[in-house]
């Protein structure tokens, strides 16, 4: 069985209320497909079985939710469309399926994953990579931290920060956000850390 330790820290992070939750599904998973692979997407705890997505997983200050990747297939009708993951917004443990249902469905999520068509082909080419501003790249100089913390996010979120500084059309708000920037990475904050635990 094998366990993403990224996922033992998730739920270790999340509200006392998602803590069950989140290892009761885990639980399930496991269970029922022995060869699951655990890994991250999109900062939230993801099952797959030979790279295709399953479900997922995330928790917020309130709630959290559970998405099955082929929800609408699996569930039709009773699907919720009006909230993440098709079961609205799972407070307790009570929220969740039975055990047979929520068990009956994973197992049908993984047969839909496993007849997914292959991905499509890119109609575009893929960005080139964003570049350091050398206002940014000589702030950064002056605090490893920050920059050790940039250099270790994935491409997208690295991205997140050098477009935003790189857009700024101002010299004074460019100076303002590099200053944040480098608080923010100092602290090994993402640069939309503010919405990640909604």
């Amino acid at each position: 069985m094998s366990r993403d330790p990224r996922i033992d820290a998730y739920i270790a992070k999340a509200a006392s209320f998602a803590q069950p939750i989140l290892s009761h599904i885990r639980k399930r998973v496991h269970a029922v497909l022995p060869e699951v692979e655990e890994t991250v997407k999109w900062s939230m705890p993801a099952y797959t079985i030979g790279g295709k997505i399953v479900l997922i997983t995330a928790s917020f200050k309130a709630h959290m939710a559970l998405n099955f990747w082929r929800g609408q297939e699996l569930r039709g009708e009773s699907a919720n469309a009006d909230a993440m993951g098709q079961f609205g917004k799972i407070r307790s443990l009570d929220d969740l399926p039975p055990d047979a249902e929520l068990d009956r469905l994973i197992r049908e999520a993984a047969e839909l994953a496993a007849s997914a068509p292959a991905p499509r082909e890119l109609k575009h080419e893929p960005k080139p990579p964003a570049e350091l501003h050398p206002e940014f790249a000589k702030a950064l100089k002056g605090n490893a931290k920050a920059k050790a913390v940039l250099d270790g996010f994935p491409p997208s979120a690295r991205r997140d920060y050098l477009d935003w500084i790189a857009e700024a059309k101002q010299d004074a708000t460019r100076a303002k956000r590099i200053a944040d920037a480098v608080e923010w990475l100092s602290e090994g904050k993402r640069r939309h850390w503010k919405y990640e635990n909604c």
